[in-house]
């Protein structure tokens, strides 16, 4: 019988992903959308040919299991709709975007005892695995510090209306890094120091973030999170890591295996990337959440980490000094 799968907002383009990663799977069902943007559902809907709910309620009840990808600032909103269901959920990044939220939804958690899975695809990625295996293996010596980036090009829409991201560039694309470095590392940072400006648009949103990250062992990391490509840049972004250790050196550029793309139109040049499907390994895993074969192996607990340290740098921009997550 196959599992079957529903999706609460697609407002994020990662539904995009996730779907035809789920489409790929045998014995899985992608049961359909349902959107309060009615028209946003039929588009997807449209798209993947399923079928449009006019409730959340009705599609819960349809579903063994539910992908949020809303605005970020409703993600606790629609765990609340798979919670009433009783139904496992994967939830899309940054889990919450507040710390009034992130106080609801482990409220919310301990409540309904469902598992929620949070979305990090940059886990799955094959040039991460190689890398934490060559780090864990322990031949080049403790981590030192590290320099990673995250860098985009701005999605616009609800990206850049606060009301409903919670903010920019920094609560965007921090926590994938926050969670490459928990997952490499172990320890969670005690001090984060931020600065954002937003001299690429203009706007009061931050479109560049640079953050300062210090561990308890004497380690350091920066993460450049940052809107800073332009429309026309061969991709949509990067994820980027350079681990100085005792006894040597290791890099990963996680979107390095590409061949390049030209074409007419306002982007000339593009690539066509050969390496791992992220998104097809994080579904794949949330199967198994839904059929009871693994709990979450990105845990709620894990997204609400990656959050904190996002949200640590709101708070230091605001103060004008390192705090503690």
């Amino acid at each position: 019988m196959a599992v079957k799968i529903g999706f609460l907002s697609v407002a994020h383009m990662h539904a995009h992903g996730y779907a035809a990663g789920l489409r790929r799977l045998p014995g899985v069902e992608v049961r359909g959308v349902w959107d309060d943007e009615a028209e946003r559902a039929r588009s997807f809907a449209a798209s993947f040919g399923i079928e449009a709910f006019e409730s959340p309620e009705a599609l819960a009840e349809e579903c063994d299991g539910l992908i949020v990808t809303s605005e970020n600032l409703r993600h606790v909103e629609m765990v609340e709709h798979a919670a009433r269901a009783g139904k496992p959920v994967l939830c899309e990044k940054p889990l919450v975007a507040s710390e009034t939220d992130a106080d609801r939804l482990l409220r919310l958690l301990r409540e309904s005892g469902i598992p929620l899975m949070t979305a990090f695809p940059c886990r799955y990625a094959s040039a991460f695995g190689a890398l934490k295996r060559r780090y864990q293996d322990g031949g080049l010596g403790k981590a030192l510090a590290v320099c990673a980036t995250n860098h985009g090009t701005c999605p616009f829409g609800w990206f850049v209306d606060v009301s409903k991201s919670g903010g920019g560039a920094m609560i965007d694309h921090v926590v994938h890094v926050a969670d490459l470095l928990w997952v490499l590392l172990g320890e969670e940072p005690a001090s984060v120091f931020a600065q954002t400006g937003h001299r690429m648009y203009g706007q009061p949103w931050e479109d560049t973030a640079m953050l300062t990250l210090g561990y308890p062992s004497g380690l350091f990391a920066t993460i450049d999170s940052s809107w800073s490509r332009p429309d026309t840049f061969k991709t949509w972004g990067d994820v980027t890591m350079t681990i100085v250790c005792e006894k040597g050196v290791l890099e990963i550029d996680m979107f390095a295996q590409e061949i390049g793309h030209y074409r007419k139109g306002a982007t000339t040049y593009g690539v066509a990337f050969y390496g791992s499907d992220m998104d097809a390994g994080l579904v794949e895993d949330f199967v198994r959440v839904v059929r009871g074969e693994i709990p979450p192996p990105v845990s709620a607990e894990d997204g609400l980490r990656a959050a904190k340290v996002a949200l640590a740098g709101y708070r230091s921009v605001a103060e004008g000094r390192p705090v503690a997550p």
